[in-house]
């Protein structure tokens, strides 16, 4: 089951690492699927390899910066949203800046 948390200041949680050049502040998960809503930080220069394909559902809002989506050929600035069903591909991406994004991801039951 997903932690419950009452309103806490997101700035107080330390940016520790996810994949390599992204860092993440986790706001809640379920530690038994793999349901999470985080805070995802991408450096500069990023770029990853390969289409992506998740087993849960995945939204994605950017805060800050750009992604570039290698396949579309296109990049998305902060304000663009994604909502993705289980096993629908996206990327490879890369970003020049860098990038914020709220990700929230949700097992599928």
């Amino acid at each position: 089951m997903r932690e419950e948390h009452e309103f806490f200041p997101v700035d107080a949680l330390d940016w520790r690492p996810a994949d390599p050049g992204v860092t993440e502040r986790v706001l809640s998960r379920d530690p038994e699927t793999s349901t999470l809503t985080r805070i995802a930080r991408w450096q500069p220069g990023l770029e990853t390899s390969g289409v992506i394909r998740h087993d849960y559902h995945e939204e994605v809002y950017l805060l800050e910066g750009e992604l570039t989506d290698l396949t579309l050929g296109h990049t998305f600035r902060a304000g663009y949203f994604a909502s993705r069903r289980p096993g629908m591909p996206h990327g490879p991406y890369r970003t020049e800046t860098g990038c914020l994004m709220l990700e929230i991801r949700t097992a599928v039951s």
